[in-house]
């Protein structure tokens, strides 16, 4: 197949799926390596194909639910014990992550996508995390950060936040 034709058939692929697919399984579809997978995923972005890059794959953002979409403020450690517990938290009362931002003092804001949803994304995640010995990116203003994060109605997003505030992870606006 000609690249072209590859790279209409991974949008046509990541159109139609509902969940994330990794580039090594595009790239085993397609008897390519990762690289250039990564590569037409670049060019389709250039070209405008709204693509996402998460820990769990490549997918197209799908706005036709009708969940709540709120972003939260939290502070603490970078550490990965502490960001396991902030995760799990939003994970167990039905909510799935969808980012952590941060606002630099030089670069502004700094986004990275999670799209965690269940435990096994958590750990996988968080797994990540650990092998590459990195810190979350609020490890670059003092632990302050954003969470985009889904919810089926207030009712869960109350919850939540509740729960949060319980264990000290909710920054308090004064």
């Amino acid at each position: 197949m000609d690249t072209l034709n590859r790279r209409k058939e991974i949008e046509k692929i990541l159109n139609n799926s509902i969940e994330p697919i990794k580039g090594a399984d595009l790239a085993d579809k397609f008897n390519v390596s990762r690289q250039v997978i990564v590569q037409d995923i670049a060019i389709l972005r250039a070209k405008g194909v709204n693509i996402i890059a998460t820990p769990q794959g490549y997918l197209f953002p799908k706005f036709e639910n009708k969940n709540v979409i709120k972003v939260i403020t939290s502070k603490h450690h970078s550490n990965i014990k502490e960001i396991k517990e902030e995760l799990s938290i939003i994970i167990d009362m039905g909510g799935k992550i969808l980012d952590v931002i941060i606002e630099h003092p030089i670069y502004g804001e700094i986004r990275g996508i999670i799209n965690v949803s269940s435990r096994k994304e958590l750990d996988e995640f968080i797994h990540k995390l650990e092998i590459t010995n990195s810190q979350g990116i609020s490890s670059l203003t003092n632990g302050i950060h954003f969470h985009t994060i889904e919810v089926k109605n207030e009712d869960v997003y109350c919850e939540i936040i509740k729960k949060l505030e319980d264990k000290g992870y909710l920054l308090k606006v004064k």
